[in-house]
């Protein structure tokens, strides 16, 4: 079957070492390597034979994860970044290649090879800070904005770099080569600015009113390849035009639903890339130059994490982002094979300089999940040492917080949750990790602390230990248990309100203390049930009583050390036997200037006026002396015979007002 056959082969061997690393907490691409490496040629056993298709199909899981990337990707958020990504990441090439040069030289290689170790050292992997970040939920956060805006430089700088390093051998023509291209560079970013936005919404547009979703996802996925296919012809990468064309594509009414359906995709694809990395290993190589390989291995990953560190601390960012930045760039990427390949072909390296660059780059990008993961452990060491640093906080009082709301999550959950308690004049401070909804609170003039609430010292920061109320909007039970008992311990005596997706967590959340729990989906089923039953011929008030009695067959079990559910509980039956219900006095209603207590309405038909809205406001519990008015609206509650006859006492002129349901006030 050829390829096939190493496909399936690679499929299940990577699932298999997947399944394993999972189980052990580790990141699911260190069980694809670990699948490459197996099935590679330089282990034995079972061995793909097709590695450069392989190795081609992998290309497609490049284009697509960048792809991907940019239809989640906006302009806008490289505008908190645009300095560092613009000009600090050549400061890092620039520093990174004198790193090489000098290991080089100490090395006793030529000047010429320890140029092309610079260079290749130089680039760091954007398929696997990518993928890290998705696994460990950075995405969205001012670190991985960073991250992500240096790593589309560098992945723009690998052009002039693959132009330029050859040229060192003759280097006469290589300014004109140089010139050329970046005129092929402009000429494809103007393309796509009018392709963009002329053909490509017109198109989708087009495809979406056939309602194939099937059509869908190959229009998207013959965009996103074809224009990284059209990059590659004009001599550009193929990644970085598959990488334009969904940052064109997300700026379209189509863009979350083309990343929607490309991520299976992707994800297929991405593990043939990871797959194909762990070939190139070789073991025998390793082992022979153990030493050369370890020593450039430290050396590297820690010169870059140094110099990306600092360069965003130059940069004027503070907290955890100069070490989450470290962490997460120290390795050398996928384009270094590429450059090193280049550099075999043109003979400006040996082999032996290529397989030690090749066994470099696989082992830190192997152990790059690893210490990335460290991040926020770190950070916690770092702020109990250096306990000066602040966290970055907005619109907090300078007379501080007492007995105030913690909303954990600025999104839309929490976002709207802190207008309301605003509007009540409430306090409240929200815990933010991701930048973009720190800058929206902070505009909405919402007191904010960014960081990530899952450490003590950003919920010192929110001063959790005087909060009267704790709301945690995450609906991952992980986060949220770590969230709550780091709270508790602040606070033993707080309220707390959780969300979360499963009933099956509401004991987990009851032993934590919470005080209420919210289940998104199971609301809106109960609603949609409600919706659906009014359709049939089936009394409102039992229609009611049927998803009240589901809420509380869940949630009792929850509540039954308390009282506060059992008398929502009591007060939801009781608004369902009273039956309340309005009527829309009109001009020339016998009601129209009298009062209640001339008109005798208890005694009369033995309904209670138990509220009015007048001009847009509730008077509740009108008295004896209040006189109707025109256009008055009266909420009436009794048996059918006293609601019957109060509407016979406002006839001729009385109508039941449309669209408000009964039992609502």
């Amino acid at each position: 079957m050829g390829i096939a056959t190493d496909i399936i082969l690679l499929v299940v061997t990577a699932f298999a070492c997947g399944l394993v690393l999972q189980r052990l907490g580790q990141p699911v691409i260190l069980g694809y390597i670990a699948a490459g490496i197996i099935l590679g040629p330089h282990t034995g056993g079972i061995i793909v034979s097709n590695i450069p298709e392989i190795e081609r199909l992998a290309e497609i899981g490049v284009a697509l994860l960048l792809f991907a990337l940019g239809l989640e990707f906006s302009l806008k958020d490289l505008k908190p970044v645009k300095k560092i990504a613009l000009i600090g990441t050549p400061i890092q090439i620039i520093l990174t290649i004198g790193l090489g040069f000098g290991i080089g030289s100490l090395t006793g290689w030529g000047w010429k090879a320890s140029l092309w170790l610079g260079a290749c050292i130089s680039l760091s992997s954007t398929m696997v800070i990518l993928k890290t970040l998705m696994n460990q939920g950075w995405l969205g956060t001012l670190s991985s904005k960073v991250m992500i805006g240096m790593l589309i430089v560098q992945d723009l700088a690998v052009v002039p770099l693959m132009i330029i390093l050859p040229q060192l051998n003759n280097p006469s023509v290589g300014l004109p080569t140089l010139g050329f291209a970046a005129l092929k560079a402009a000429a494809f970013i103007a393309g796509m600015v009018l392709l963009g936005t002329k053909l490509l919404p017109r198109l989708m547009a087009h495809i979406a009113r056939l309602g194939s979703r099937e059509l869908f996802l190959l229009a998207i996925t013959a965009i996103g390849l074809g224009i990284g296919y059209v990059t590659h012809l004009v001599g550009l990468s193929f990644a970085f035009g598959a990488f334009a064309a969904g940052m064109v594509l997300s700026e379209s009414d189509y863009g979350h639903q083309a990343l929607s359906d490309i991520i299976p995709l992707r994800d297929l694809f991405g593990l043939l890339f990871f797959a194909s990395v762990g070939m190139l290993l070789d073991p025998i190589f390793l082992l022979d130059h153990l030493m050369e390989v370890v020593v450039l291995f430290l050396t590297v990953s820690l010169g870059k994490g140094i110099i990306f560190a600092v360069l965003a601390k130059v940069f004027k960012y503070g907290n955890v982002v100069p070490l989450a930045v470290g962490l997460g760039l120290f390795q050398v990427g996928e384009f270094s094979f590429v450059l090193a390949t280049v550099g075999v072909s043109t003979r400006s390296i040996d082999h032996d300089l290529y397989s030690l660059i090749l066994t470099t780059a696989i082992l830190s990008m192997i152990v790059t999940p690893l210490v990335s993961s460290q991040t926020a452990r770190l950070y916690s060491l770092k702020r109990r040492m250096f306990k000066h640093e602040p966290l970055e906080t907005l619109n907090i009082p300078e007379t501080g917080l007492r007995q105030h709301a913690v909303i954990v999550g600025g999104g839309r959950v929490g976002s709207r949750i802190a207008c309301a308690l605003k509007s009540f004049g409430l306090p409240l401070v929200v815990v933010e990790l991701d930048h973009r909804r720190v800058e929206s609170a902070q505009a909405d003039g919402i007191p904010v602390v960014y960081g990530d609430a899952t450490h003590e010292i950003v919920l010192e920061a929110a001063e959790v230990s005087t909060a009267q109320l704790l709301v945690v909007t995450t609906p991952d039970v992980v986060t949220a248990q770590s969230i709550i008992a780091i709270a508790k311990r602040q606070n033993p005596e707080l309220n707390i309100v959780a969300r979360t997706s499963d009933p099956s967590f509401l004991p987990i959340f009851k032993e934590l203390g919470v005080n209420s729990v919210v289940l998104p989906e199971f609301e809106a089923s109960l609603e949609m049930t409600r919706k659906a039953l009014l359709h049939f011929p089936i009394p409102v008030t039992e229609i009611q009583q049927r998803t009240e009695s589901l809420r509380q067959d869940l949630f009792a079990p929850f509540f039954d050390d308390g009282k506060s559910y059992k008398t929502l509980v009591r007060l939801r039956s009781a608004e369902q036997h009273f039956n309340l219900q309005w009527v829309h006095l009109q001009e020339g209603s016998p009601l129209v200037t009298r009062s209640i207590g001339g008109i005798e309405i208890r005694k009369k038909t033995g309904a209670s006026v138990v509220g009015v809205i007048r001009a847009d406001n509730l008077l509740a519990n009108p008295d004896a002396q209040f006189r109707f008015q025109v256009n008055d609206l009266v909420a009436m509650i009794g048996t059918d015979e006293a609601r019957t006859a109060f509407q016979e006492m406002t006839a001729p002129a009385v109508e039941s007002v449309p669209g408000l349901p009964k039992g609502s006030v």
